[in-house]
């Protein structure tokens, strides 16, 4: 009895981590084609030279390629 109950509780386990890896993959897929469907602007657009108040070189631009980060 205590078999075949831990092999129901094992594919209750293996059957809700696949489908939330599953979710994770596509959410992964959408945001890289979102990404290359608009070639990255928006990733960048708010650290545009023209907004000033967030210059790459400030702390709040969410994405900056040119800066150095310190662990």
């Amino acid at each position: 009895l205590l078999s075949l109950l831990q092999k129901w509780a094992l594919l209750a386990l293996s059957s809700c981590s696949s489908l939330s890896c599953l979710c994770c993959l596509l959410g992964l897929l959408v945001a890289i084609g979102l990404t290359l469907g608009n070639q990255g602007r928006v990733l960048l657009a708010p650290c545009s030279i023209a907004n000033i108040a967030l210059a790459p070189v400030s702390r709040q631009c969410p994405f900056d390629p040119t800066r150095v980060y310190v662990s």
